[in-house]
């Protein structure tokens, strides 16, 4: 099956791919592999990439893109492209800035989807996460709606063709969606979700706002030890996904993949293996029967590999409310 079908539409007329590839590594992983992992992922046929500002390697993932055009592999209007604008940037004055920033790092005219990472501010500055002298990240209140107006002429501009937001909750979309002269509201709302955390109250609410939601940590995680706790359960280990994997002769992987994408969920997939790569874009060839979604569902614990800590406090932290 040609992935490049696999599309779901967009609020604003757009399509996304199904299917798209994550490029958040730990600090420990050289950017170069995210590159390297691009330019491998579009060769097999990947045409969703996810980067961000705060991933450090929007250069790479950039260049693999370019180097791919100028092969003739691809054109730029194939390749739907992600990257979201960081947290220190939310204040309205900053926003085009981190746009810009942005697009010259990737050194393209536009990015396909721009989200706002986290649903609150940062102190602006060079840093990624400001801290003060105990090491605590500086946080800050920003309106929301004042960033998402920026956004809105950035679209205008031409300089990103949708917009949307990450890690929102309900009651940050509804700020966005309820917010007097609303232009464009958000397509996606990009968030963990996973059997573990599968998010089921908040895809209802996104789905009856025409809002895509678009699964980061799908696999589990990277288990980063700067954000993730080392105890956690390995998602891919466990029993019932590794069970479904017998019975249709798949990965635990390629399960948890397709698992997402029956529930309407765009869903982005992380590796720099080729191997795996390839195995993972097999996802449109199979399905699962409704008591194996049945069985995936019952396994949620609302499990959160990605607490993101750093907001804990902020009144605008997103993952205090229930969903």
């Amino acid at each position: 099956m040609d992935s490049k079908l696999q599309r779901v539409a967009l609020s604003d007329g757009r399509f996304i791919p199904a299917l798209g590839l994550g490029t958040y590594a730990p600090d420990a992983v050289p950017k170069s592999e995210a590159g390297d992992a691009t330019k491998i992922a579009i060769d097999i046929g990947y045409r969703h990439v996810d980067t961000a500002c705060a991933y450090g390697n929007e250069k790479e993932v950039g260049q693999a893109i370019r180097s791919k055009i100028a092969e003739g592999a691809v054109k730029r209007e194939d390749i739907f492209l992600t990257s979201k604008l960081w947290c220190t940037f939310f204040r309205p004055e900053l926003v085009r800035k981190g746009l810009e920033e942005s697009l010259k790092r990737l050194q393209l005219d536009y990015v396909d989807l721009y989200l706002m990472h986290y649903p609150f501010g940062m102190k602006p500055g060079e840093e990624i996460f400001p801290a003060d002298e105990k090491g605590k990240v500086i946080v800050e209140s920003v309106d929301i709606c004042a960033t998402w107006e920026v956004l809105e002429k950035c679209k205008d501009a031409g300089l990103v063709k949708s917009i949307g937001v990450s890690n929102f909750n309900r009651r940050q979309l509804e700020m966005i969606l309820n917010k007097p002269g609303l232009k464009y509201k958000p397509v996606c709302n990009q968030v963990e979700c996973h059997p573990y955390l599968n998010q089921r109250k908040l895809l209802d609410f996104c789905k009856s706002k025409d809002i895509v939601l678009v699964a980061y940590c799908a696999l589990g995680s990277s288990r980063d030890p700067k954000w993730v706790e080392q105890s956690a359960p390995v998602l891919l280990e466990e029993p019932v996904l590794c069970s479904l994997a017998k019975k249709h002769k798949r990965s635990p992987a390629l399960i948890a993949l397709r698992y997402q994408l029956q529930r309407g969920v765009v869903v982005l997939a992380k590796s720099f293996i080729e191997k795996e790569l390839k195995e993972n874009i097999q996802v449109f060839d199979f399905q699962l029967s409704s008591e194996d979604m049945k069985a995936l569902e019952g396994l949620d614990k609302n499990f959160r590999y990605a607490a993101a800590d750093f907001g804990i406090g902020h009144p605008d932290y997103p993952f205090a409310d229930e969903y």
